[in-house]
């Protein structure tokens, strides 16, 4: 393999670096705790748009993932997406609990097992059968009555990533979080730069950093989209939020933000 370009092993070894604070009025809420209008829905063996025995529900302002209406599981593996536009380089903040038992029939392995999907292929190209979308995942795992059982992993369906300075194959890789048992709320955040990075936070504190974010083929993965999982297992959401980090950097411009990390000239306003 070769080595590490500058860039990526700089970031790989360095801490984010500190941009100016955002405004909240600048983060972009995805859920907006009404309905999933500008969400898709995508169910193993069902037809894109298909909510499989009502899988997915916007109920008392939380976004839900139930199994009490599914006769059984049948690998129905289901995820739910951001249909609006894919995203490059952003910040992406989600609360999530875990809620109730698994559903009959769910693998011992996605017990309280859900996760994040980013720089996902687009639902209308998953086919059919699809179990889980090519895409980067931040895995969301729940503690068990005893144990460590980190969250905030990184699985790869088919996908691979660069912990400096080794491209990791591995499936799923653990982070170095605590561990969130019960059914308590717990903050996520992911920070990413296109391909060049990606940094997973727990609670506000780093847990993990990879670089090259790329196809199992190697080709460079840029962007995409962004999906939320249901794997066998009751989740609540009850935010999800995106602060995007490419718009317009020219100090000229009306719209210029200082904590940007990506120049768009077509995104400046000069009126």
């Amino acid at each position: 393999m070769s080595p590490l370009k500058p860039l990526a092993l700089a970031l790989a070894l360095s801490p984010v670096a500190a941009l100016a604070a955002p405004a909240e009025s600048d983060w972009q809420a995805l859920f907006n705790g009404e309905d999933l209008d500008n969400w898709a829905i995508k169910i193993r063996h069902s037809e894109l748009g298909e909510n499989t025995h009502n899988t997915f529900r916007a109920e008392d302002g939380l976004l839900k993932v139930r199994y009490d209406q599914y006769p059984d599981f049948n690998d129905d593996f289901g995820h739910i997406f951001y249909k609006v536009r894919p995203f490059s380089y952003y910040r992406l903040q989600v609360e999530y609990r875990f809620t109730g038992p698994q559903v009959d029939g769910g693998p011992e392995w996605a017990w309280r097992n859900n996760g994040i999907m980013y720089h996902a292929q687009a639902p209308e190209t998953m086919a059919l059968g699809q179990d889980f979308p090519l895409s980067i995942e931040y895995q969301l795992l729940g503690g068990k009555d005893s144990g460590e059982r980190s969250t905030a992993n990184l699985c790869t369906p088919g996908t691979h990533v660069v912990m400096a300075p080794v491209l990791r194959k591995d499936h799923c890789i653990n982070s170095s979080s605590n561990t969130y048992p019960g059914d308590q709320w717990v903050t996520v955040e992911l920070e990413v730069h296109g391909r060049e990075l990606a940094v997973h936070k727990v609670n506000g504190e780093e847990v993990m950093r990879y670089t090259d974010l790329q196809k199992d083929d190697g080709t460079a993965l840029e962007g995409g989209y962004i999906a939320l999982q249901a794997e066998s297992a009751p989740i609540d959401f009850r935010s999800v939020k995106l602060l995007n980090l490419e718009g317009c950097m020219d100090t000229d411009a009306s719209n210029y933000k200082d904590y940007l990390v990506k120049h768009s000239a077509e995104a400046c306003d000069y009126e």
